[in-house]
């Protein structure tokens, strides 16, 4: 996965109001009664139909690492999408997403003003139409490139340009070589 994208994930899980299941019984036992069969879970998770009935009766309480990683995170996946959709809404109308990184910015300036990429360490909210790009975007399958593009036009206006109080002449701004970044909403 890319950077933007495990930011959002990592921003949904935060929104969470209760934990998931903890143990393997119970992690199996939601996904069942959200997929339906016992074949559907097995297919989603990659394992025999069988395996998730042991794993259902508790019959294998240890799956493989790889195993256990993935039914984690179907369950992720499908816990609270209620409160995950909310979240995401208003953020997009009315709270804005507030994003924290540290990366190499560039960007194109007027002649006699530097334009040399450097790290900066900045958090930055954003108002509510640039999440609801993100997460447009997000939703339709869109690239890290596409998604990285949004947020650097929004730290341009928001950030660089102050709102349009400043550095008008300050055409693109890119986002590169990311240390980390993280999304609050």
């Amino acid at each position: 996965m890319a950077e933007i994208e495990d930011a959002i994930e990592r921003a949904d899980r935060e929104a969470f109001t209760r934990q998931p299941p903890k143990t393997l019984k119970g992690r199996i036992g939601y996904l069942i009664k959200q997929l339906k069969t016992t074949r559907a879970v097995a297919e989603e998770i990659g394992v025999s139909q069988r395996s998730v009935e042991r794993y259902r009766k508790g019959e294998r309480k240890h799956p493989p690492k790889a195993i256990a990683e993935r039914i984690d995170a179907a369950v992720r996946q499908r816990w609270q999408p209620q409160v995950r959709k909310r979240r995401q809404q208003q953020a997009a109308t009315t709270t804005g997403i507030t994003v924290e990184t540290r990366a190499r910015f560039g960007y194109t300036a007027p002649v006699g003003t530097t334009d040399d990429g450097r790290f900066r360490r900045l958090t930055v909210h954003l108002p509510p139409a640039y999440a609801q790009r993100l997460f447009d975007a997000r939703n339709t399958g869109a690239g890290d490139q596409e998604m990285r593009q949004i947020i650097a036009e929004g730290f341009k206006e928001i950030y660089f340009q102050d709102g349009g109080g400043r550095a008008l002449g300050l055409s693109d701004v890119a986002i590169n070589d990311i240390d980390y970044l993280d999304l609050d909403y």
